[in-house]
């Protein structure tokens, strides 16, 4: 049985975010679980830049991070009312944890679906 945890170098993950993906690819080989990592660290945002983009809302462009996280709509929203007037903003700021985890277990989905279907490897 292979100790090392492939996850733990991805940056900023939390332990709910390592015991989805360890549910998510229990029933994986290693092969698979190898591709679902290659996949799914290539497509994850890490918390901490989720959290740069947004203050860049205060300083400069608002909505950036909706845009990374491939919200184009509520990007476009931030952008041209100014983050809903910094109070869009200043939520996102205080949410941008919970941000980048429904963003990482939907792409942790494609990623698992992928593999599954042979993609990848």
């Amino acid at each position: 049985m292979n100790t090392y945890n492939p996850y733990m170098s991805l940056p900023g993950i939390t332990t709910e975010e390592m015991a989805f993906l360890h549910q998510a690819t229990n029933e994986f080989n290693d092969q698979q679980k190898q591709s679902f990592y290659m996949i799914y660290s290539g497509r994850r945002k890490s918390p901490q830049d989720i959290l740069i983009f947004t203050l860049i809302g205060f300083i400069g462009v608002a909505g950036v991070q909706r845009f990374m996280i491939g919200q184009t709509v509520m990007g476009l929203l931030y952008f041209f009312t100014g983050g809903f007037c910094l109070i869009g903003t200043i939520v996102d700021l205080i949410n941008h944890q919970s941000l980048a985890n429904e963003y990482n277990q939907g792409m942790a989905f494609e990623s698992f679906q992928m593999v599954k279907m042979g993609v990848g490897y």
